[in-house]
């Protein structure tokens, strides 16, 4: 068996309850069973051949996800947002057989099928905030088990409705929910792209159950003029995740009657490792939770460590990035709460070590992303000649706005102990990201000089 057989099995058994909808057309699970079908005997393709994915959120996608999988193909979705040249790097070092774009796909030939829950399925790029990406392989069973972490983490059940708009190339907008809820029997409503309006809209008409926002998602949402009318009320929970949620966004849901839950993880863990529930949102604003059921997690001098079934084999191609017991070591800092639930302070390597006392830059981050007249923010570590190493927060002001270091250090008053204040402020046009979009900290210290 593989993982397109539970999508058989929902069309057998509700042939005629929606599967997906997407731009005002619905798919039954008959009918997305009768794509997946076609679509298997169109592909050439072999157990362990990859096949790229470049377009927007499509039902396409999921289509050849799945027909890959009884086929043992692996697909490799690929970020749209990246240039041509970025594209081939990736191409180059996965090699696919076959690149769809767009949803153009055409027949081919009939073949047997011969994917099981064992076989490779996801090669999902990432990257640090140095160095080239890195592919992390997921297997069908890996993508299964974080379907079980999930229907866990969201309560998920067959009579949910899944509103999707965050992107599929990445594993937060495919496995967080979207794929889940296909696993579960439930319903998905496919965004092309995110748009706060149309999600604000749709939440009003199409009465999602559940939904996923990352921060700046959250933020466009509760900026848009339609935010303070919308009728919010038939989420039952919207979950959230990254290394910085904001307590202010997270209590602006709350205080339009939704619970906001966290989920934390990695490309490399599928991604679910920790997840806040429901039940815990009020009482532990900010935390990730506690670890997901099937999976295991711990630290190491501070170090949050991952094992399980929902891991990654290894990095394409060579598979590497597990210690000798199958930990995988995420660079990730948190402490553990009396309760068991993990909050995340920071990046190991973002480490900032000033008179003795260690200073996360995720807590400084948190407080500047509050400031509705700042665009963006990031925290490093410079040279300080009294206490070693201080805090740098670099600013990139709103359009129209006219901060200076005197109201950005007051920010910090009263938030945070007096060690951790920045000891420079620096206003930048915008920071350097790489092609994930993550914040490049180390070309940000080559151009502060430090």
């Amino acid at each position: 068996m593989n993982i397109a057989s539970v999508i058989e099995r929902w069309a057998a058994q509700f042939p005629g309850k929606t599967a997906l909808q997407f731009e005002g057309r619905s798919w039954t699970y008959g009918d997305f069973w009768k794509g997946i079908q076609t679509q298997t005997q169109a592909l050439e393709i072999g157990k362990g051949d990859r096949v790229g994915y470049l377009g927007t959120n499509h039902p396409d996608m999921l289509v050849l996800l799945f027909a890959l999988a009884r086929l043992g193909g692996i697909l490799v979705p690929l970020n749209w947002r990246l240039t041509e040249a970025e594209r081939r790097e990736i191409l180059a070092d996965c090699s696919p057989k076959l690149l769809f774009e767009k949803s153009v796909f055409g027949v081919k030939t009939d073949q047997m099928p011969a994917g099981r829950y064992e076989d490779d399925l996801l090669i999902v790029y990432t990257s640090g905030t140095t160095g080239r990406p890195k592919g992390a392989v997921l297997a069908q069973s890996a993508l299964l088990w974080n379907a079980f972490n999930s229907i866990h983490a969201h309560d998920l059940r067959q009579d949910d409705h899944v509103l999707t708009a965050l992107p599929m190339f990445h594993v937060g907008g495919l496995n967080i929910q979207t794929l889940p809820a296909l696993l579960a029997g439930a319903t998905v409503t496919l965004h092309a792209r995110f748009d706060p309006g149309l999600w604000l809209a749709d939440v009003a008409r199409r009465r999602p159950t559940l939904s996923l926002l990352v921060p700046a998602a959250m933020r466009a949402v509760v900026s848009h003029p339609d935010w303070p009318k919308a009728d919010l009320s038939s989420l039952r929970l919207l979950s959230t995740g990254s290394m910085v949620v904001p307590d202010s966004l997270i209590r602006a849901f709350h205080e339009r009657g939704v619970a906001v839950g966290q989920i934390y993880g990695c490309t490399e863990t599928a991604p679910i490792a920790t997840a806040l529930l429901r039940e815990d949102a009020g009482r532990k604003v900010g935390s990730a939770g506690r670890p997901a059921l099937h999976c295991e997690v711990k630290l190491e001098d501070g170090e949050i460590l991952v094992r399980g079934p929902n891991v990654m084999r290894g990095y394409w191609p060579d598979f590497s990035g597990l210690d000798a017991q199958g930990w995988f070591h995420t660079g990730d800092l948190a402490r553990v709460d009396e309760d068991g639930c993990y909050w995340i302070t920071g990046r190991s390597k973002d480490v900032i070590i000033s008179g003795g006392e260690n200073i996360h830059p995720a807590e400084l981050e948190n407080v500047l992303a509050d400031c509705p007249a700042i665009a963006e923010a990031a925290v490093v570590g410079i040279a300080d000649d009294k206490w070693g190493e201080a805090a740098c927060a670099c600013v990139v002001r709103k359009e129209g706005n006219v901060l200076d270091e005197r109201q950005i250090l007051a920010l910090f008053e009263n938030r945070l102990a007096r060690y951790k204040h920045p000891r420079r402020v620096v206003f930048l046009d915008a920071l350097p990201k790489n092609a994930l979009g993550k914040v490049q900290k180390a070309e940000l210290k080559r151009r502060l000089g430090v």
